[in-house]
């Protein structure tokens, strides 16, 4: 379902991707500095490639060949990023429902309930964001995402930040993700057994 051929320059960086996979759920993996969050932001349309182009699911996103660059907000993707990025001002349930906003809210595919059930965070919907465990966050990180109704679900990382103890606790929810959402997925980690139990293929930048 990936469909990628880019060329990207950040600065003194450059280089070139290209990933054709049909598997729904797509690992990149790598050391750091070789261009994986990049990707991830070009396909979320964060960072705009040279020439290239970026279809994923049948949609075409970016191709500059033919002038078409979507603008990251018409993209409907779902962006999960190693730090969970709450609002601190808002509670648990206001920070999830701030992904369902504008037109997410009709016809929403993902609704809040569904996604508050899937990651079992119901106990956690009056919660202050200061009061959540590093495991916790990213769960109310990932329902936003969700609750955005993304066609694509990108994550960066998720569990970087975590200590091992909480990484066991939040991979039973990334797998319940993928298997119950059927969303296209790019998982981006350094970590092989992470993306062993995750992803249905792999892709090294070197």
């Amino acid at each position: 379902m990936l469909h990628l051929s880019i060329d990207l320059q950040r600065g003194d960086f450059q280089r070139q991707v290209r990933i054709e996979d049909d598997a729904r759920v797509v690992a990149l993996v790598g050391a750091s500095g070789a261009g994986k969050t990049t990707v991830l932001n070009a396909i979320a349309g964060l960072v705009r490639p040279r020439a290239g182009r970026i279809e994923i699911d049948g949609r075409v996103l970016f191709d500059s060949e033919h002038g078409i660059d979507l603008p990251a907000h018409r993209r409907r993707i779902g962006y999960v990023f190693q730090d969970a990025r709450l609002f601190p001002h808002l509670d648990v349930r206001h920070n999830l429902l701030y992904g369902l906003r504008g037109e997410r809210k009709l016809q929403p595919r993902f609704a809040l309930d569904t996604i508050v059930e899937l990651l079992g965070i119901d106990k956690l919907l009056s919660r202050r964001t200061h009061a959540l465990s590093g495991g916790e966050a990213q769960r109310i990180a990932l329902g936003r995402a969700l609750l955005s109704q993304p066609q694509i679900l990108l994550l960066d990382e998720p569990l970087s930040m975590l200590d091992q103890a909480r990484r066991e606790e939040l991979i039973p929810y990334l797998q319940r993700v993928r298997d119950e959402t059927a969303l296209p997925m790019v998982y981006v980690s350094h970590v092989p057994a992470e993306v062993r139990r995750l992803t249905d293929a792999v892709h090294v930048l070197d």
